[in-house]
């Protein structure tokens, strides 16, 4: 760590910044599927079909694209790659909340994809600044503040959505821009030049980064069970808000509030209940329990019959 960036300051920031980003990120989240239904004559079969595809357009710019910018982030540093995936997110949602047809918030989507390495780059930046004893605290601490924003952002987004369904987007631009500004004049970096590597197009593609995997063994089965634990953890988000208004009939207002209640559990446990589940458990058990519990909220979702019975699976989701 830098001899400019007390390591405080430094966390307040990040923090900061998680909660501002995911904050601006869940105000959207109520209303972008119905945005997209807008166009699409309000045909929920088409729009989550269609909104299936922008998830994929999304998670493809972040697959090929997060490498490179974590590559760029091992050259010039954290902080500038943290300010320019702030600008361009913001970028992304005044798009949106402008676009006058269905390919104008395909750009959006894909443009947040490629900007959306502020959390992957958070967690560097703590691991640039905090001694190995105390990192799993600290992620956890970026857990709740993820859970924090996310208390917020869908609930203010609900309340917006309600008035006029583009509000919301121009208030989650305008929040991550007071983000990145504020970030201009008080982020200090975290990586040392000393530190710092050469950019390397083999080291900053999809494929070339897989190379890392042979640096430790069991670097490669935790990829794969995290690869598959987004692969399921990703199909409820994909169809949450659709899936509920349809089969619920839930209001948006009703919708973003149970997003709301989700970030409270998830900061309840990411703030509270994580660490010393570790240390009674260790690293691996507490792992495993997680991904079970995971697969029982799952059921819980698939099988509830009302809406009563889908909040039941809220608790084990946090987990």
């Amino acid at each position: 760590m830098s001899d400019t960036s007390p390591r405080p300051r430094a966390l307040a920031f990040i923090y900061l910044t998680v909660v501002l980003d995911v904050l601006a990120f869940g105000i959207v989240v109520p209303v972008l599927p119905k945005l997209v239904a807008s166009f699409l004559d309000n045909d929920t079969a088409r729009a989550s079909s269609m909104w299936g595809l922008f998830g994929s357009a999304y998670a493809a710019a972040q697959f090929l694209c997060s490498p490179i910018l974590g590559a760029l982030s091992d050259r010039f540093g954290r902080r500038p790659v943290i300010l320019i995936a702030l600008f361009g997110l913001a970028t992304d949602y005044l798009v949106m909340a402008w676009a006058p047809t269905l390919a104008w918030l395909w750009l959006g989507r894909i443009t947040s994809g490629i900007c959306g390495a502020t959390y992957s780059t958070a967690g560097a930046y703590i691991a640039d600044v905090t001694p190995p004893e105390k990192r799993a605290g600290a992620f956890g601490l970026i857990g709740a503040a993820w859970g924090l924003g996310f208390v917020l952002g869908p609930a203010i987004g609900g309340f917006l959505g309600a008035h006029d369904p583009r509000l919301p987007f121009w208030a989650a631009g305008a929040l991550t821009v007071a983000n990145a500004l504020y970030g201009l004049f008080v982020l200090p970096e975290s990586l040392p030049p000393e530190r710092r590597e050469s950019f390397r197009w083999k080291r900053a593609n999809p494929v070339g980064s897989l190379v890392l995997l042979r640096s430790h063994p069991e670097l490669a089965g935790l990829a794969v069970v995290q690869t598959c634990y987004l692969l399921s953890h990703q199909v409820l988000p994909a169809v949450y808000v659709l899936y509920v208004g349809h089969r619920y009939g839930w209001s948006t207002e009703r919708t973003s509030y149970v997003l709301a209640l989700v970030g409270v559990a998830s900061s309840i446990v990411q703030g509270a209940l994580i660490r010393p589940f570790v240390r009674r458990l260790g690293e691996r058990a507490a792992g495993l329990a997680g991904l079970a519990s995971g697969a029982l909220s799952s059921v819980l979702y698939a099988t509830a019959a009302s809406g009563g019975a889908f909040l039941l699976g809220i608790p084990s989701w946090a987990w």
